[in-house]
């Protein structure tokens, strides 16, 4: 199987978009696209994530409608978040990436 990614850009000399093709070998694309997931790390960071919220007293969703971050599947653990929603969710509830993760260990 080939992957094909494009991408898009606006040349100089004459203000028209250009399309670029590029086939990429299968190997590499999936290489590329393996996602690490420790499902421990995940559920320890979702139940944290819980904790937090149910001692500020906010509901998920007061949450959402504050954040526009669906928490409901972050507490669930089967969504793995990236570091900048994380960093935005530590922010709404005032404590630093450092102070969440200490309490993980």
């Amino acid at each position: 199987m080939l992957y094909l990614t494009t991408k898009l850009w606006k040349n100089n000399n004459n203000d028209k978009y250009v399309i670029e093709f590029t086939v990429l070998k299968n190997e590499f694309c999936l290489f590329m696209s393996k996602q690490r997931i420790n499902k421990i790390l995940v559920s320890k960071i979702a139940n944290q994530i819980k904790q937090l919220r149910e001692n500020k007293g906010i509901s998920q969703e007061m949450f959402y409608i504050d954040t526009d971050i669906h928490i409901g599947r972050i507490e669930s653990g089967k969504s793995n978040i990236t570091v900048s929603t994380l960093s935005e969710i530590c922010e709404y509830f005032g404590i630093s990436l450092a102070d969440f993760f200490k309490e993980i260990d």
